[in-house]
């Protein structure tokens, strides 16, 4: 017994000596082509030990044994294995990883690689943006992401910005996709008040939702395109879903980034007008000035400063990054701008060894604005920048003795205007998530998530009543007689926003052999969207009132109202999905969604939402000319709830007194808009990953469509215009290509090359005699005109005008008859033309290149195959406007139109829409080395980058890149260009540096 105990003790003994001898502490260096890389995951494979790289891209890892494999990991670069062998130091250079298809896509409720997705997904990273300057984080997008069309509506700071994923799938509902940020779906709306129309001024609009998240605080933006991606997002699905993930903390060293840049602008292109003698020349009437320019009275240069700072840590168990950020951007019309503060806060960390996760996200932005009065809807002269481009420029804007100049005609004076007008909002917002993952043993883990999306605006705007036409003290001789403001007007609106999310998820995970693996998911969601605001307004104050909208009521108003409403919609979901992958390579899935919202009556309130899809890798190798191909197909059903809240529900507004106005018009058997789609998809990559795409079909028929019928044609019930679900189908189907290239590949130099296409045919089907009218138009004596129609085998929108043929030898217009023959306009015909707003295709490419410490990067983006209607023009631009004394285009004051021929809408206004663009050049060149360890910086990059510098168009408007929202009888439009903001172009120097 005590000589068993003895060898057993022997052995021990030996084991406990071996161990130490074999195993042994390793320190390296983790380089890429750039230098020391901080963050780079290094772990002992088969094992739980892991440690991150340092700030100079060292690490150390303790007690690994000398027959021990380390895998190195790192975002964006190619994952390395390296065996220990008795090492006890290992330096390791990464390289990028070429395929685009190892990429980790964050999806609806997880994350997948590109290469396992059977949906039509991409991701952009941070890498691909950080050094792009974007107004908006849906900006940066544009010509990235084949089946992404994205429009900067107006060039005011701050503006909307239009995006469709593979087309509109709706006419009256919202288009832009479901926004989801760090988990928590935004609602979409205004963050702040739109001002209403005071008396033919024209309303002004809200601002974009995304405003609140600085650039820099991103880290992925993913795109989700097809049902198989979108349809566990249920009701909020049939536009695609773009998700927005931030940056998280990585390093164990504190890092310290700080960014800074400034911003030149001036508006892009020249928009040629009459000068004075040549507007004295075309018979325009002579007011003794010469050649006053209107852009000078209204424009200036524009300027942008951005500045922001975020320190980053971790730890085995914990990171956290913290950013700040302050921006200032006055615009290029004069008094329009925006400030923004923002900050965010995220911190992770690990309890129990990992069993519980608790993540936590903040973004805050405070936002203060100015705007002015530029409208898409107001009166003639109702706009200032319409006010500008009519302004005789034979006429000064002062007087010798400083006072503003008038004229006999309906004028207003353009500077005038801008400098009686005020429009400040205030917005503050916020955006939080937390949310804790607990693993219940090997393969399950819940995970409980609470968000938040608060926001509070408050706007205020006013015109003065010193404003003056025709040199009277009123605005309007007889304050009974509407038209502009009676002796100026004052308003406050405010809209309060609370949001909720809570989300209970239970996903099972396992590998149950080599050859078979599952991954499943079910949860329960509840949302919450309350909404309140009010307004007040006056019209009418005494002239000497100089502060109206700070004393609404003490300035003897005319006329005073408020209005106040509240509401809440609530959305209850319960979804579940599952992924089987088969031998590596047979990835087969499928999700359903019940969606139950109060938007809709008792007997609709449900909705149900499948999907399935499948992937088969035909071949699926990392080496070798040939790496990944991969076919792949979809099918599903999505919804869209973005259509007004009181369309099948009634509500109420409380009105002057308190008593309660019900709002009438609602249809309580409201259904919802389903949209089914399916694809089918094939991605690639050769030449050892060099060369990596991907090609798309798909087709989407949306059904239920829901839009504003007036009520002669509607069900009956009250309301003049009633939401209905119409008969028929919109059809959109199309195809989308993306090809990607690494045409030099070294450790000192790259160059890459991408082009993205997407291919649209949108129709409008089985829509019966129901014919609505689209695209009003706005104008003097053009009121009630449109130029657009939505009917049966007709893509949507399609232009419906007077076919203008010419002038007679009188300078009468000709336009087509019925029978084709040439007419004036009493017998004229309004003909369904073969022209639509919508682009049948459009095109990205980019370039970026490397050598040494030198970048430098390239985007182009363009649409075509679609037309604009140049309302602008219809309104401003005719004979009889230049001898009334309006100035004109040198195309109009050529012409050999008479001065009583009418400005009728036709098809004289309408024009291709096509563009090429120049979206961005960057030119970068990062320091690095002795000098900058010497100084204590990791790194500084110095960067000068162009935007919008240039578009090949023949459009004759602003430009081309327009998309005014004309809405008629409450069915928007598309193609539609009034009197839009001028975009920019701009250059921009700027600073990024590590410490």
């Amino acid at each position: 017994m005590k000589n068993s105990l003895q060898k057993g003790l022997m052995v021990f003994i030996t084991m406990l000596c071996t161990s130490l001898i074999y195993s042994q502490d390793i320190s390296g260096l983790v380089t890429d082509a750039s230098g020391p890389l901080p963050g780079v995951s290094i772990l002992v494979k088969g094992t739980k030990t892991e440690t991150q790289t340092d700030f100079d891209g060292r690490f150390t890892i303790k007690n690994v044994g000398s027959d021990a494999v380390l895998v190195f990991t790192y975002i964006g670069l190619k994952t390395q294995e390296v065996s220990v062998g008795g090492k006890s130091t290992i330096n390791v250079k990464m390289a990028q990883d070429q395929s685009q298809l190892n990429e980790v896509i964050v999806v609806g409720y997880g994350s997948v690689k590109k290469k396992d997705a059977t949906g039509a997904v991409d991701m952009l990273s941070s890498k691909q943006f950080d050094n792009i300057s974007a107004t908006s984080p849906s900006e940066l997008l544009r010509g990235k992401v084949s089946g992404v069309q994205v429009t900067q509506t107006s060039g005011e700071p701050g503006a909307g910005v239009s995006v469709r994923i593979r087309g509109n799938s709706s006419i009256r509902s919202g288009n832009n996709p479901l926004y989801v940020v760090d988990g928590v779906p935004l609602d979409g709306g205004d963050v702040s008040s739109g001002g209403s129309d005071v008396a033919g001024l024209g309303s002004s609009s809200a601002r974009n939702p995304l405003n609140f998240i600085n650039q820099n605080d991103i880290e992925s933006i993913s795109v989700l395109k097809d049902a198989s991606s979108t349809a566990i997002y249920g009701s909020r699905g049939a536009n695609g879903v773009i998700v927005i993930t931030t940056k998280k903390g990585k390093t164990k060293v504190p890092t310290l980034t700080f960014n800074s840049s400034m911003r030149f602008s001036t508006m892009s292109g020249d928009f040629r007008l009459l000068n004075g003698d040549e507007f004295v020349a075309a018979g325009g009437p002579d007011k003794g000035s010469r050649s006053y320019n209107w852009e000078d009275a209204i424009l200036r240069s524009g300027f942008t400063s951005n500045n922001d700072v975020s320190i980053s840590s971790g730890s085995d168990s914990s990171n956290t990054r913290l950013s700040l950020g302050a921006s200032s951007t006055d615009g290029i019309v004069k008094n329009t701008g925006i400030d923004k503060y923002t900050a965010s806060f995220n911190n992770t960390n690990d309890f129990f060894g990992g069993v519980l996760k608790i993540d936590t996200n903040i973004l805050y932005a405070g936002l203060k604005d100015q705007t002015t009065l530029i409208s898409n809807d107001a009166g003639y002269i109702g706009n200032l920048i319409g006010t500008a481009l009519y302004w005789n420029p034979t006429l000064p804007i002062y007087q010798p003795d400083g006072s503003y100049t008038f004229v006999a005609e309906d004028y207003l004076n353009p500077v005038q205007l801008l400098n009686a007008y005020d429009d400040h909002t205030q917005t503050n917002k916020v955006l939080g998530s937390v949310a804790a993952t607990l693993k219940l043993g090997s393969h399950f883990k819940y995970k409980f998530l609470f968000g938040v999306e608060s926001s509070n605006s408050v706007r205020k705007r006013q015109l003065l009543p010193t404003m003056k036409i025709n040199s009277q003290d009123l605005i309007k001789n007889d304050p009974a007689n509407g038209g502009i403001a009676k002796r100026g007007f004052a308003e406050i609106s405010g809209i309060s926003k609370f949001n909720k999310t809570i989300e209970h998820t239970l996903t099972y995970d396992n590998n149950f052999s080599d050859n078979v693996s599952l991954n499943a998911l079910a949860g329960f969601s509840y949302y919450s969207y309350d909404t309140e605001g009010s307004n007040a307004r006056g019209v009418g104050y005494v002239p000497e009132q100089t502060l109206l909208v700070d004393n609404i009521q003490g300035g003897i108003a005319q006329e005073f109202r408020t209005t106040s409403f509240k509401n809440r919609i609530e959305l209850q979901s319960y979804f579940a999905k599952a992924e089987v992958t088969l031998y590596k390579n047979l990835i087969i899935n499928g999700s359903i969604r019940a969606d139950g919202s109060t938007k809709l009556g008792a007997d609709n309130k449900w909705g149900y939402f499948p999907a399935v899809g499948a992937a088969y890798k035909i071949i699926n190798s990392n080496d070798g000319a040939l790496n990944d191909i991969k076919v792949r197909g979809n099918w599903g059903i999505t919804g869209n709830q973005e259509f007004p809240v009181n369309s099948a529900l009634n509500k109420a507004n409380y009105g002057n007194g308190g008593s309660p106005q019900t709002v009438s018009g609602a249809n309580s058997e409201l259904r919802w808009e389903t949209t089914t789609s399916y694809g089918v998809g094939l991605d690639f990559a050769f030449l050892n990953n060099r060369l990596s795409g991907s090609l798309d079909y798909y087709k989407r028929d949306t059904q239920d469509l829901i839009a504003p019928v007036p009520q002669a044609t509607a069900q009956p019930g009250p309301g003049s215009n009633r939401s209905v679900n119409l008969p028929g189908n919109l059809i959109n189907d199309g195809i989308e290509v993306a090809l990607n290239y690494k045409i030099i590949d070294k450790d000192d130099m790259s160059w890459d090359f991408g082009i993205n296409a997407a291919f649209l045919k949108n129709k409008m089907t089985n829509f019966g005699s129901v014919s609505l009218l689209a695209g009003g138009i706005n104008g003097q004596g053009l009121s009630g005109a449109n130029a657009e129609i939505i009917k049966d085998g007709y893509p949507l929108y399609t232009y419906f005008l007077y076919d203008f043929k010419g002038y007679d030898a009188t300078g009468n217009s000709i336009y087509a008859a019925a029978d084709g023959s040439d007419t004036g306009l009493g017998n004229a015909d309004k003909k369904l033309l073969d022209k639509q707003p919508l682009p049948k295709i459009n095109l990205g490419f980019n370039t970026s290149f490397k050598y040494k410490n030198l970048d430098a990067g390239v985007s182009f983006y363009g649409a075509f195959g679609h037309y604009l209607y140049n309302n602008t023009a219809n309104a401003y631009f005719f004979k009889s406007a230049l001898y009334g004394g309006r100035n004109v285009t040198p195309e109009v004051g050529s012409s050999p139109q008479n001065g009583s021929d009418p400005n009728s809408p036709s098809t004289k206004y309408l024009e291709s829409g096509d563009f090429l663009r120049l979206g961005n050049l960057t030119v970068g060149y990062t320091f690095k080395g002795a000098f900058m360890d010497k100084i204590k910086l990791s790194s500084a990059r110095l960067f000068v980058s162009g935007e919008n510098l240039f578009v090949i168009t023949s459009y004759s408007g602003f430009d081309p890149e327009v998309d005014t929202n004309k809405a008629l009888n409450g069915v928007p439009s598309a193609g539609m260009d009034y009197l839009s903001y001028p975009k920019d172009k701009s250059f921009s120097v700027g600073l990024n540096v590590t410490f």
